[in-house]
């Protein structure tokens, strides 16, 4: 029997505990703040989307960093394996559109109690309030932890710390520095799943339009690196919204960005265009403005008619072909240009981490320190919305626990 320390108690942390604690190791989890799963706590808005019921390679076709790298791991620890864990460990649970899967109860607490409760019935030593300053190794290999509460010696240590994203929650970066430590590189921290920053002041007068089934495109260098369908919102700053915070983990690492959004992404040039007769003709007397609100919010008009290079006040009996033709190219790529990604501690993941390169992706070891181990998100993988980076805390804590 080992004696292993899981430092922080987040998704991955809890996990790797339980792996841990079933392979019969002395297991202590150490957490600085006072309660376990904090971050879990406000995931999917407090209800906790906690996986995606979806085969292994629609999992892969969701991760935007190194999915390869997650290929052992989720292969070793699925979400029907999540899904399994849950329901077998008591808590009911739910799908729901888009194969998201909640807590039938709406509440993320419950899984983080499931979780503890799993820990403590497998007499896991959980110590909270308790910060991790530093890791002890002898040998080329790893010793124990320094704490503000004294030293803890152990055969094995598993690093669960998180990101940046969400400070409060406890996330603050100390994995990057025990990392860093022994030699291993930190690929760039960027902001993922986090609103997107326009330039100039169309958007201001969208402000608080929220809109359903459009259509998202980013292109840089009139290059597409992303498109994705669904829903979407204006604020102040810009855009945000679903498809918004998966675009923004496509773009975190590019430059000259431009979104082009379909707001009929359901009719095609053709058939749009015949809408438009129709209106013009049934409107024939009235202004351009007038027809459009049987096809836009009112908010979103002028900013169309704007990028049509038109006038809210032509009349429509006035529309010539080539108006109708730039008003259609507009309709299907409304454009923007990216000023900037919101900053990293509004981001509801951290992109970049510790390089897996440098992990043993079967065991989530360190190849250059024996001993050690990385799980969750301080690693350099993420994933869009929808239950997926949970899942990859899940995952990678387990084949943690279950290799030390």
């Amino acid at each position: 029997m080992s004696k292993v320390v899981v430092i922080g108690g987040g998704a991955s942390g809890l996990f790797a505990s339980y792996a841990s604690a079933m392979r019969g190791n002395e297991t202590i989890l150490i957490e600085k703040n006072d309660k376990l799963g904090k971050k879990i706590y406000i995931t999917g808005k407090g209800r906790c989307n906690l996986t995606a019921s979806v085969s292994n390679q629609e999992f892969f076709n969701n991760v935007v960093s190194n999915p390869k790298f997650l290929f052992s791991a989720i292969n070793s620890f699925s979400s029907y394996d999540t899904i399994d864990f849950f329901t077998n460990n008591g808590l009911e649970l739910k799908t729901e559109r888009g194969n998201r899967v909640f807590p039938a109860s709406d509440k993320a607490s419950d899984v983080t109690k499931t979780l503890e409760k799993c820990l403590l019935n497998l007499g896991v030593d959980i110590r909270l309030n308790t910060q991790v300053l530093d890791v002890i190794t002898e040998g080329g290999a790893v010793k124990g932890v320094t704490t503000g509460n004294g030293e803890v010696l152990c055969d094995s240590i598993i690093v669960c710390t998180g990101g940046i994203s969400y400070p409060t929650t406890g996330s603050t970066g100390d994995g990057y520095k025990f990392a860093k430590k022994f030699g291993h590189s930190i690929v760039d921290l960027r902001p993922a799943l986090v609103g997107i920053e326009l330039c100039g002041s169309d958007f201001l007068e969208m402000q608080g339009l929220s809109l359903k089934n459009v259509k998202i495109s980013a292109f840089t260098d009139g290059k597409q690196v992303f498109d994705d369908f669904g829903e979407m919102l204006f604020t102040h700053f810009g855009i945000s919204g679903p498809i918004v915070l998966s675009c923004s983990s496509k773009i975190n690492r590019l430059s000259n960005v431009e979104i082009s959004i379909d707001l009929k992404p359901a009719l095609d040039f053709v058939t749009l265009e015949n809408r438009l007769i129709r209106e013009f003709k049934e409107n024939s007397n009235k202004t351009l403005f007038y027809a459009l609100r049987s096809l836009l919010p009112k908010t979103l008009i002028e900013c169309v008619i704007r990028q049509a290079r038109l006038s809210p006040q032509t009349n429509c009996s006035q529309v010539t072909v080539e108006m109708r033709r730039q008003l259609i190219n507009v309709l299907k790529g409304l454009k923007f240009t990216v000023k900037k990604l919101r900053v990293i501690n509004e981001a509801i993941v951290t992109s970049g981490g510790v390089s897996v390169k440098e992990i043993n992706p079967k065991t989530m070891e360190s190849k250059l320190v024996k001993n050690l181990y990385f799980a969750g998100e301080v690693l350099d993988v993420d994933a869009f919305t929808g239950g997926y980076n949970l899942q990859i805390a899940f995952s990678t804590g387990f084949v943690a626990g279950n290799n030390c």
